[in-house]
């Protein structure tokens, strides 16, 4: 599957990354349909809110700690200069308004320039900053 189609799949965010993908499951479910593992199958299930996700995160040391740990797991390489369909990431403003917006670090993958995430209202492909990228092994 290519990234185009993945992006183009329905997609619904969910903690907890069944029936739907949060920010950490979403590159997971990516990496599920171009290698047929997913790093996160053990996870799924296993929390239903934010509270909880950041919780299992932490428990790893932290977003960075926690995706390479999982990704390096199943084979993946860390790249200093991503292509479209790598992992990352990236750091990005999250919440409802403009009033209670965080910079938070989430998980993406590489769309062009752009990097796609998932977010209540649905995908978007926004520019920002990586602060670390994987590469798949096909």
């Amino acid at each position: 599957m290519d990234i185009h189609h993945f992006l183009a799949l329905p997609h619904r965010f969910r903690w907890g990354g069944v029936g739907g993908d949060d920010c950490m499951t979403f590159p997971a479910s990516w990496a599920l349909r171009c290698v047929g593992i997913d790093p996160a199958e053990d996870l799924r299930g296993t929390y239903r809110t934010q509270a909880e996700a950041h919780a299992i995160v932490e428990s790893y040391g932290g977003e960075l700690a926690f995706m390479d740990r999982r990704l390096v797991m199943i084979g993946a390489k860390r790249v200093q200069e991503p292509d479209t369909g790598d992992i990352g990431l990236i750091k990005a403003k999250t919440g409802e308004t403009a009033a209670d917006q965080v910079e938070t670090q989430i998980g993406a993958i590489r769309f062009g320039p752009l990097w796609a995430c998932i977010h209540p209202a649905g995908i978007r492909a926004t520019p920002a900053e990586f602060i670390a990228a994987w590469r798949l092994s096909a």
